[in-house]
């Protein structure tokens, strides 16, 4: 008994201390009012030290993206500080590249505002907001993803096909605080007042076993963002996209956004990876698309399909399936770009496909 009581003890202790020295450090450290500049006086903002620059940004209304919510465990909160706020911290070192270090990165949720600050965001940044919702639509597309659609009224978001928003989880159940995780949206950019995401179940996620099992049409909740830099290009490239489940988001959203838009001249193919029948959705939408597109060319794929499954399609890895589309079907002689949504594993063996058969311009959206 004694085993499985002393860790917990530990850990409780250590929380325990972690909130006294907080709230003595606010008693005892008074930082006063502090000077933020940001981007060479682009902004300028006057506020009290003493908080995490990630928050202090976000209750001015500047959002720098943080899939964590602000944790340390995501690595996305990066931002270029040019006044000297110390040495790099442990919890910063597992995400921070030599080159970050190189040009004075640093993560924001772990950098508190003591003093007048000089930082550069992108300038995208300035048009993040957040945004007060209501779930209108909950959709099972699968045994473990949902569609979820979130109405945000009157307001409008504008933003580029590819593109993510956080959303931000409320306490529940065990679940004692607040957190934030990022997903891809999965609607057009002209439909401004709402947002749609695909969120696979991921076994004992904080934020994927809310949205399964907790959340309710009608329920409010907030949004921030939108953040990224995953879109297609201008060129007239062929578009060779691959995705895995959830992974479908931006894709739906940037095919629609295409055809919405008359972007049908522009060669595209489409590989969506599944394991069987049951992982496979929005099927009959893509073969739509596929009569309106001359140029489009839907390809799923099952890596394990079960010997009583009607399916007639492609069956393999998506990645041997790539490789002989782009030996057999996609023109070698134009120039084609790589697209690439889901896990690291699967975008670093499509990679090494796309490498091997000379496509070296290559664009991610990866999440794990």
């Amino acid at each position: 008994m004694e085993f499985f009581i002393a860790p917990f003890i530990v850990a409780l202790l250590a929380s325990v201390l972690a909130l006294i020295i907080s709230i003595l450090d606010k008693k005892v450290n008074n930082y006063g009012d502090v000077e933020i500049n940001i981007n060479n006086g682009k902004k300028i903002l006057n506020v009290k030290g003493g908080d995490k620059l990630l928050t202090t940004l976000s209750s001015q209304g500047i959002f720098i993206p943080s899939a964590c919510g602000g944790k340390g465990g995501c690595g996305a909160c990066k931002c270029e500080i040019s006044t000297d706020v110390g040495p790099i911290l442990p919890t910063e070192k597992p995400y921070l590249s030599p080159e970050d270090i190189e040009k004075n990165i640093r993560l924001s949720c772990q950098i508190k505002v003591k003093k007048n600050l000089n930082l550069f965001i992108p300038e995208e940044l300035f048009n993040a907001k957040e945004f007060s919702g209501v779930v209108e639509e909950i959709n099972d597309l699968t045994y473990d993803i949902k569609e979820v659609v979130v109405s945000i009224g009157e307001e409008s978001i504008e933003f580029v096909s590819g593109r993510y928003i956080q959303l931000v989880v409320p306490p529940y159940g065990k679940i004692k605080e607040s957190t934030q995780r990022a997903y891809s949206i999965s609607s057009k950019p002209s439909e401004k007042n709402k947002v749609a995401m695909l969120i696979r179940l991921i076994p004992d996620g904080i934020a994927t076993t809310w949205v399964h099992n907790y959340m309710k049409v009608g329920e409010k909740l907030k949004l921030i963002g939108p953040f990224g830099d995953f879109e297609k290009s201008d060129s007239k490239s062929i578009m060779v996209c691959i995705a895995g489940g959830s992974g479908m988001a931006p894709f739906q959203s940037m095919f629609h956004d295409m055809l919405e838009k008359g972007e049908t001249d522009r060669e595209v193919w489409y590989f969506f990876g599944a394991r069987t029948t049951k992982d496979l959705f929005f099927l009959d939408e893509f073969k739509e698309i596929e009569k309106k597109w001359t140029n489009f060319h839907f390809i799923p794929a099952l890596s394990a399909s079960l010997p009583d499954e009607d399916w007639d399609g492609e069956k393999g890895l998506i990645t041997d399936v790539l490789d002989k589309y782009l030996n057999s079907k996609i023109d070698p002689s134009k120039h084609r770009e790589g697209f690439l949504c889901g896990s690291p594993g699967m975008i670093g063996a499509c990679n090494n496909i796309l490498n091997h058969n000379g496509i070296k311009d290559i664009f991610y959206d990866n999440f794990s």
